[in-house]
């Protein structure tokens, strides 16, 4: 099937980190069988005490429009998403080159992967479109790693786009989490973004990314760990079934 690779980080960043300046590359896993699943440990996939922690902290932060937290989470830990919105011209090239693979796939049904920011961009384009009626493909959304319900970003997207909720053009929406990534920390999304006009929900499914670096630390937020995650070889089986 068709495959576009939809990339922003040479926006960002003058060149790719090669040889010892990356500190996680891609590597085969060592294991064999399947990869982890909340579904062989089910404890995995309940939400945390940071969760819970953080479930408080970011409705006060809402009410107040302050986001002390959040700051410091997306400044220190999640900075690509702090210069998403401190810088137009990188906000603006990045959103520019979804719309360009999603109008060059007007008349079909896709697929869209968006792993951390990923997801941001997605949301951003998808709901710009509606309000330019833009016409786009019927969009199969599946998040991995989504910062889409911390505070600060769902304040910024209700200032742009609106009321909080799923794109019209999402015809089905799988976020996938890892409970101990800190980018997906708070309320499950559904709870945060209704359905949208035809009742399509977001479908929030634990996952364990089990993405390990070459010291052996864990990253739970790497893309090489979700993209590995049985929860979403599910989810694109089931696009690629109800689409033959």
């Amino acid at each position: 099937m068709p495959f576009t690779f939809v990339y922003w980080a040479d926006l960002r960043y003058p060149e790719p980190l090669a040889g010892d300046r990356n500190r996680e590359p891609y590597s085969a896993d060592p294991g064999t069988g399947p990869f982890p699943s909340p579904a062989q440990d089910p404890a995995s996939g309940e939400p945390t005490l940071t969760d819970r922690i953080y479930r408080g902290l970011s409705h006060l932060q809402e009410a107040t429009g302050l986001t002390p937290v959040d700051d410091l989470i997306l400044e220190y830990r999640l900075d690509d998403l702090w210069g998403y919105h401190e810088d137009a011209a990188f906000r603006n090239a990045a959103r520019a080159r979804l719309r360009e693979a999603l109008a060059e796939a007007a008349d079909r049904a896709v697929l869209i992967a968006a792993h951390s920011m990923g997801g941001l961009i997605a949301y951003d384009v998808l709901r710009a479109a509606e309000r330019d009626g833009t016409a786009l493909p019927r969009c199969t959304l599946v998040t991995l790693g989504s910062p889409l319900g911390l505070a600060e970003l769902k304040l910024k997207l209700a200032a742009e786009h609106g009321d909080l909720r799923v794109p019209d053009a999402v015809t089905a929406w799988t976020n996938l989490m890892d409970r101990q990534d800190i980018a997906t920390v708070g309320d499950d999304l559904a709870a945060i973004y209704p359905p949208n006009a035809a009742g399509v929900r977001i479908r929030d499914v634990p996952v364990i990314n089990a993405y390990r670096r070459p010291d052996d630390t864990e990253n739970r937020h790497k893309s090489y760990g979700y993209l590995r995650t049985p929860e979403f070889s599910n989810a694109v089986a089931a696009f690629l079934a109800a689409e033959t």
